[in-house]
Parts: structure tokens; C-alpha cells; sequence
């Protein structure tokens, strides 16, 4: 399961649970900084987050009106363990992706 997230919201959550700053340049910056707020948010100790084998980070551009003003948007896709029912896997998706709109 994908879903996308703008860095500008990863940056913003990881400066409220860490209380740090950061720079994500590329997809292992948005894969370092997703484990850290993983492992700092409740989501961690859900115990869908148990049934999550990996996770994979790609990235792409939004381009809003012109070729230099654009938002660099992460598309996380999540690997469950084979026994991860489907209902474990949206429960685990919803909850990420309502900690994010929350941010």
C-alpha cells in the first residue's frame, strides 16, 4: 500500500516530536526521518505497526504554476508481513496518514 506525503509535513512532524529541523533532499532522507517519527509516535506501538515488514521511499515533483515552484512530494509504500490481514493494513495506513493531516 502507497501512500504520498509532502516533505514540508514530514519536516513539520519530526520538528514537533524531536524538536529538530531537517533538510530532506532525497528518499533515504524521507525513509530516516519516517523511522524516527515511527518510532516517537503512538503508531509505533499499534500493533499494526507490528505487521509492517518495510518500507520503501520514492520521490517526485508537484509542479504548482511553474517549473520552479514545486513541492517535493514522498510516496511511501509499506510492506506487510504475509499474515497482515487487510483491515490491519488500512487501520495502519488511516492512522498515518491522520497523524499527518493533523500536523
Amino acid at each position: 500500500m502507497k501512500i504520498k506525503v509532502e516533505s514540508e509535513k514530514i519536516i513539520k512532524a519530526l520538528k514537533k516530536l524531536d524538536g529538530i529541523e531537517i533538510v530532506l533532499e532525497n528518499p533515504d532522507n524521507a525513509k530516516e526521518a519516517i523511522n524516527l517519527i515511527l518510532r516517537k509516535s503512538d503508531l509505533f506501538n499499534r500493533e499494526e505497526y507490528e505487521k509492517v515488514k518495510d518500507f520503501r521511499v520514492t520521490s517526485l515533483q508537484k509542479y504548482e504554476t511553474s517549473a520552479v515552484n514545486y513541492k517535493t512530494i514522498f510516496l511511501l509504500e509499506f510492506i506487510f508481513n504475509e499474515d497482515a490481514s487487510l483491515d490491519a493494513k488500512v487501520s495502519f495506513i488511516k492512522e498515518l496518514q491522520e497523524f499527518f493531516s493533523r500536523i
